[in-house]
């Protein structure tokens, strides 16, 4: 399984979940968020493996981030009325969409290369980061990371009380703020168990 690290603040950071063995490496563009990455050069440290995670309120001010971050991976926190026109652009524009699919009722079946099944800002009022697990209720179209609530101690019984037709969709795991000393500063050994248990998993 893929092992996905985000909320990245830190060059040192970086360094070490790189070396962790970390699949995708996530770096957020959010002001209001104690995990925002004021320095968006950092996502080329990752190279391929970096995911700007971005909120924005329209395809155009997406893009334009996109752009000037520089990453292939690209995960987009936007209205719904905008996330059919944004992906398609995205796509256009040569990015791969990971796109976030928060566990409720009701959603379009939008295309994307992978799925982040996160729990519901509905549930914890904000857009992804909360720290809190889901009820693996309504999961994504196709395939997908597993976030939520998630550390590498837990990641074998989440996996294990996945539903069965959702779990041989499951590609792998993402965490943030349990992998962390600090807000935004990530735990090395944190960081290694989640990555290492990760990829132990089939």
């Amino acid at each position: 399984m893929m092992a996905k690290v985000c909320g990245l603040t830190a060059s040192a950071d970086v360094a070490m979940t790189l070396d962790a063995g970390s699949d995708l490496l996530g770096f957020l563009h959010c002001p209001a968020s104690p995990r925002h990455c004021p320095d968006l050069t950092l996502a080329r440290l990752a190279g391929d493996r970096a995911v700007l995670v971005v909120v924005a309120g329209d395809a155009d001010a997406l893009l334009a981030r996109v752009r000037e971050a520089g990453t292939r991976w690209v995960q987009p926190y936007l209205p719904a009325m905008e996330r059919a026109r944004a992906i398609a652009r995205l796509k256009a524009d040569g990015r791969r969409v990971l796109l976030p699919w928060p566990d409720e009722p009701g959603q379009e079946g939008l295309e994307a290369d992978l799925y982040l099944w996160e729990t519901s800002p509905k549930a914890t009022g904000v857009l992804g980061g909360s720290g809190q697990g889901h009820g693996m209720a309504f999961p994504p179209p196709g395939p997908f990371l597993l976030g939520g609530g998630l550390d590498g101690e837990v990641l074998a019984g989440r996996l294990e009380r996945m539903p069965a037709q959702a779990r041989a969709l499951c590609r792998g795991f993402d965490a943030a703020s349990r992998l962390e000393s600090a807000p935004g500063r990530k735990n090395p050994g944190r960081v290694s168990t989640f990555v290492r248990n990760a990829h132990d998993l089939e």
